[in-house]
């Protein structure tokens, strides 16, 4: 996969194991999102570069919901 910048590349990155989540909460579905990662990575079916990358996409992601 090419670089992961926006929260699409990681929807997409997700997508591509089969993993949907929605859980009516922005805040909620990018925690979610972290915890699928970390396991994708835990399997070894991410590299290092995809978890990171997507990682710091989810963390920019999440500043607006920290305040709510």
């Amino acid at each position: 996969m090419d670089q992961i910048t926006t929260v699409l590349d990681v929807k997409a990155l997700l997508r591509r194991f089969g993993i949907v989540i929605y859980m009516g909460s922005p805040l909620a579905d990018y925690e979610m999102w972290e915890d699928e990662l970390r396991e994708l990575y835990m399997e070894k079916l991410i590299t290092v570069e995809e978890f990171r990358q997507s990682m710091a996409v989810i963390q920019r992601a999440k500043i607006p919901y920290l305040g709510t």
